[in-house]
């Protein structure tokens, strides 16, 4: 390039350089300040893009005992930054500065980027690898920011930063890798899709105080992410449009508190198949209008829904099915507006409040160690009848299981007669009439006391009777003592022998009343037996 042919600032920018030294080409004028205002800047603040490639790409030597450099504040970018391949082994500091054209820096090698508070029309920078920092803090993106596939080896800030590309691809880093921090706060937002399909953080990521837009599907879409730390969606975070978190690893812990999340005919947060070293908090004011989706993930720690609120009527609200957690939190700050699938999790630890249990669960399969609080059994049971797929018996072996690990064996055999009950309500008319019976006479064998009581009152009964109606003796040639009270004990004692039952035999109807007791006394003599070996046993 021609140096005759710079413009007075572009020769300024040109001297600059091989010292590194900064030229402001700002307005004294405030009105002038502001990039929103550069369709009144005058030729005194352009800059022809190519004189940025030139210097870039080594037109300038480096003066001895400086670091050569771009350093360039308040000027009109005319023309296309293109960098494309490039090697650039000089910073790049550009502030306040309103490119007319979209940069262009794919597949490019540069040092540290620094594009702050810049208006740009686009950013390509695809496959790009920068062995510094990228820094764009305030600054204004239409058209989209592309870094797909590229590396940055220090910090990525896109903190302040506004996308916009409604409908589009506000943000496309699909593949991106960060070997630091990526800082998206202080004020970021983004109008359009923020992808980061497979993008790997070597330290944070912060969207503490981001605003994502697009309703019309993906806010973030972030499936297969890894972050090494921890993830921070929090501190005023909101999204219109669905988070997309599946198959995502975090290394930390991962904050949603206070999120505020819209997708009101979809999944507001998927976060399947996730896994957090540590704890992931969907707390404290965190709101949902739309599902959210935990199947399948692996949490180190705790899933906190302490404080939450979470709406979706028209189907599940809360998806934790197959989760596998070591504790969760279902504490939500008001009754989940929506159906809570619990089905085939794993949960050491499980803590609920019985003020804000949903009115729909899914609990086949659940498998927890402790409950909390635990509550008796007839609670608990109402948590159960909860379920929107009926009777499924596996709910029911689980909390009898818990119960009787704490020594409550009542609580245990009153779960599991409940089990029967409800189970009797699922079958046919004769079942269900033998069933009736057995649930009146024996409790289903879990009410071994009342068995007790029948045999008490069938031992009362045959008494009355056979001393109203002395039985014949079968053997004349004998006078033995009749006694009704051990006539009827004889009848229902399964083993042994009073010497009253082979002597004495009723006739016509009190025959049919012997072998009543008989059979009875048979029943619930297995009966009373098996409920003691339980409570000796303590299962």
């Amino acid at each position: 390039m021609n140096i005759d042919e710079l413009s007075p600032p572009e020769r300024r920018l040109w001297e600059a350089f091989p010292r590194g030294e900064s030229v402001d080409l700002s307005s004294a004028d405030p009105g002038l300040s502001d990039p929103a205002t550069a369709d009144r800047w005058g030729p005194d603040r352009y800059i022809r893009a190519e004189v940025l490639v030139a210097l870039l790409a080594g037109a300038v030597e480096p003066e001895s005992g400086h670091v050569a450099a771009v350093r360039l504040s308040g000027a009109r970018i005319l023309g296309s930054l293109n960098l494309g391949h490039a090697q650039v082994d000089v910073p790049l500091a550009l502030t306040n500065c309103v490119f007319d054209e979209a940069p262009h820096f794919y597949w490019a090698s540069m040092d540290s980027v620094h594009m702050m508070r810049c208006r740009m029309p686009g950013l390509v920078a695809s496959g790009t690898r920068v062995d510094g920092h990228l820094w764009l803090e305030g600054s204004q993106v239409s058209g989209g920011l592309l870094l797909d596939g590229a590396h940055i080896a220090g910090i990525l800030n896109m903190s302040g930063v506004h996308l916009l590309n409604p409908g589009g691809d506000a943000l496309l880093a699909d593949r991106l890798s960060v070997d630091a921090n990526v800082y998206c706060d202080q004020g970021f937002t983004a109008n359009g899709e923020v992808r980061v399909p497979g993008a790997r953080v070597g330290g944070q990521l912060i969207l503490r105080k981001a605003r994502l837009h697009n309703p019309s599907g993906a806010a973030l879409y972030a499936s297969r992410l890894e972050v090494a730390a921890n993830m921070f969606c929090d501190g005023g975070f909101s999204a219109q449009g669905s988070i997309r978190l599946r198959g995502a690893r975090v290394g930390g812990y991962l904050s949603f508190v206070g999120a505020q999340l819209s997708c009101p005919d979809g999944i507001a947060l998927n976060a399947d198949d996730l896994a957090v070293e540590t704890d992931v908090y969907c707390s404290d004011g965190f709101t949902s209008h739309g599902g959210v989706t935990f199947a399948g993930a692996r949490v180190s720690g705790q899933l906190s829904l302490r404080g939450a609120r979470l709406h979706n009527d028209s189907g599940t609200a809360l998806s934790l099915q197959r989760l596998q957690a070591e504790e969760v939190l279902l504490r939500p700050a008001e009754q989940v507006k929506g159906v809570t699938d619990l089905s085939f999790a794993k949960i050491n630890l499980l803590r609920d409040d019985p003020a804000t249990w949903p009115e729909r669960l899914q609990l086949d399969g659940l498998q927890y160690e402790t409950l909390e609080p635990p509550l008796t059994a007839r609670d608990r049971l109402n948590w159960l009848r909860r379920d929107t797929d009926g009777y499924q018996p596996q709910p029911y072996e689980r909390l009898a299981q818990t119960y009787r690990a704490l020594g409550l064996d009542a609580d245990g055999r009153s779960v599991l007669l409940a089990k029967a009950r409800d189970r009797r309500k699922t079958q046919g008319i004769p079942r269900k009439i033998v069933g009736w019976f057995q649930d009146v006479l024996v409790g289903y064998g879990y009410r071994p006391f009342r068995a007790a009581s029948w045999l008490m009152s069938l031992l009362v009964f045959g008494t009355i009777v056979f001393s109203l109606h002395r039985p014949a003796i079968l053997n004349e040639d004998d006078h033995p003592h009749f006694n009704a009270f051990f006539y009827t004990l004889d009848l229902i004692l399964p083993i042994g022998d009073l010497g009253q039952e082979r002597v004495f035999a009723p006739e016509g109807v009190y025959q049919w009343i012997a072998n009543l007791i008989v059979i009875m006394g048979f029943v619930l003599g297995l009966t009373v037996a098996a409920g003691a070996t339980r409570a000796l046993s303590r299962e």
